[in-house]
């Protein structure tokens, strides 16, 4: 996988804070190895700057986003993802009424994270990403509806600070058990009473 898309509808509150988590947590996992991740609004607010609550709020989580800029999803985006993360489902309608193609890549958070934790990877994975996000699709298309009624994650423009506070515990409590779902449990970090003498 080389290229993950997240997306909501202003590109300036939820996508932003999702992308850089995810980055963060992947190159936390993989370092080098670590897929693209990047975000766009299906009707994005180009050249804007993320919200100054989102900013904080991502910050508190230990994740930089002051250097985002919104934009537009386009459909080059759409067709050089593979895979699409949407923070609501009216996002994935979105994508799938512009890119009808892009249907098995494209996924609310909330949805593909229960798809992939229906077969827990191991860690290392016993299937490549791709696979998994087949997989999923496949699991989808066979019926498996998780939790309809809680697909997506709240939109926070125009709410206070502890509103984007809240929704970027809920993204990260979600992107890390996406990863999870694709890499398996990350490893234990090592303890100041582990080390050596």
């Amino acid at each position: 996988m080389t290229c993950i898309l997240v997306v909501c509808t202003g590109n300036i509150c939820r996508s932003p804070i999702a992308e850089g988590i995810l980055r963060d947590e992947l190159r936390r996992r993989l370092g080098d190895d670590a897929p693209e991740v990047i975000s766009a609004g299906v009707s994005g607010w180009d050249g804007s700057p993320p919200t100054p609550e989102a900013v904080e709020a991502a910050n508190e989580r230990g994740t930089d986003i002051s250097g985002h800029v919104a934009r537009r999803l386009s459909r080059r985006d759409v067709d050089r993802a593979d895979l699409i993360l949407c923070m609501a489902g009216e996002h994935r309608e979105e994508v799938l009424h512009a890119v009808p193609r892009a249907s098995e890549k494209t996924f609310t958070l909330k949805e593909l994270v229960r798809l992939l934790e229906t077969r827990p990877a191991e860690s290392g994975g016993d299937l490549t990403w791709t696979e998994r996000v087949r997989a999923a699709n496949q699991l989808r298309r066979s019926g498996f509806r998780g939790n309809p009624n809680d697909e997506g994650i709240s939109d926070p423009l125009g709410l206070p600070l502890e509103s984007y506070r809240a929704v970027a515990w809920e993204i990260d409590e979600w992107i890390r058990r996406l990863v999870e779902g694709f890499l398996g449990k990350a490893p234990a970090r090592a303890g100041i009473w582990d080390k050596e003498p």
